[in-house]
């Protein structure tokens, strides 16, 4: 098993390995001494381990009360929220019971939200079941909902008390939601430089003719090291005003796609295509090498994920400037240098439509 420790304005444990699941019950009984677990899992996710999970939790003393809601992106609203906050106060949950999130990133960032505002705060515990969470959305904190005027509008940063990664989850999604995951994977292996053995996360990454999924053949290994890259960023930024928006590349963009979509299409696909459009326009700009661009484009190729959309430039645009991440008269966005290597640069607002412009047109 694979520890990793975070230490923001809350400490606590990661851990990775194939059969947490079960043993559940055991490690969140460590962090809580309350009475009651409330499991929030969607429809599909309560179907798969929602039992599994209970009977852990049962066997440590727990009661156990479960909250299960549509799944999809759609489900990621304030209703959703709303309905979660007052089943937990139906349930008499106090400060010393814990939230349970079994899901992926919807799940995860409606229970945080709900957990960091129910009572002012309560307990907290984090099961991500696809990659996409397990090594992005359920470790650092951030957690929202959806509102009409974008993505992600209203949340709060609220850190878990612990995350169990049980990477024999992720064994039963479907392929484009795996997919999903792998666009972020590959976002870490372009803003950092971190390596498995002795090479590069961005190099490891590049399928074979003997391993086509090398992401599949070394699942504990990438998900930790993604892991590490989020630990070490956050820690140094847990706020999100510098550093950590780094790890938004490809989000701002990736997320005015997802919401012109109405989240037809999914995060990670949208993120690919934010990542494209992001570095071609860096390219454009004379900040991003041509050959740095090629690689992206190839990588995210040979996983399946688009590199391309039919909205134009002032869509995407007016999207953009409803973004959380805009300051005042600009917005940032993430520039990669090189593989390994990605800056922040500043977009005022005026600029803004040309430099997406710049990134839809191919070099």
């Amino acid at each position: 098993m694979k520890t990793i420790t975070v230490k923001a304005s809350k400490t606590y444990d990661i851990l990775i390995d194939t059969s947490l699941l079960d043993e559940a019950g055991s490690i969140i009984r460590k962090t809580s001494a309350g009475h009651t677990a409330a499991i929030v899992t969607d429809d599909i996710v309560a179907t798969l381990y929602e039992k599994r999970l209970k009977d852990s939790l049962e066997k440590n003393g727990y009661r156990v009360v479960s909250f299960v809601f549509p799944h999809g992106e759609s489900s990621k609203n304030t209703d959703t929220f709303l309905s979660l906050i007052s089943f937990l106060a139906q349930e008499k949950l106090s400060r010393s019971d814990i939230v349970i999130a079994l899901g992926g990133g919807v799940t995860g960032d409606i229970t945080g939200f709900a957990a960091s505002s129910y009572l002012r705060g309560c307990r907290f515990v984090q099961i991500p079941t696809t990659l996409l969470a397990a090594v992005d959305s359920s470790v650092g904190g951030k957690t929202a909902v959806n509102i009409p005027a974008g993505k992600n509008l209203i949340g709060s940063f609220y850190q878990p008390d612990v995350v169990l990664c049980d990477t024999s989850l992720l064994s039963t999604l479907p392929a484009d939601v795996f997919k999903d995951g792998c666009a972020e994977v590959i976002k870490y292996g372009i803003i950092a430089d971190y390596k498995i053995a002795d090479r590069s996360l961005f190099e490891s990454l590049a399928p074979t003719l003997l391993v086509q999924t090398p992401i599949n053949t070394q699942l504990e290994e990438v998900i930790a090291k993604c892991v590490e890259i989020k630990r070490d960023i956050v820690m140094k930024d847990e706020f999100d005003n510098a550093d950590r928006k780094l790890l938004n590349f490809g989000h701002t963009v990736g997320h005015a796609i997802e919401s012109l979509s109405e989240y037809g299409i999914s995060h990670g696909q949208a993120v690919a295509v934010g990542m494209v459009i992001e570095s071609r326009a860096a390219v454009r700009l004379g900040l991003c090498k041509e050959q740095c661009l090629q690689d992206i484009l190839q990588m995210l190729t040979l996983y399946g994920l688009p590199v391309s959309t039919t909205f134009k430039a002032d869509e995407i645009t007016r999207i953009c400037l409803s973004d959380k991440k805009r300051d005042g008269k600009s917005l940032t966005m993430i520039s990669p240098l090189e593989i390994g290597k990605c800056v922040l640069k500043e977009i005022p607002v005026n600029e803004l439509e040309n430099v997406i412009r710049l990134g839809l047109e191919e070099v």
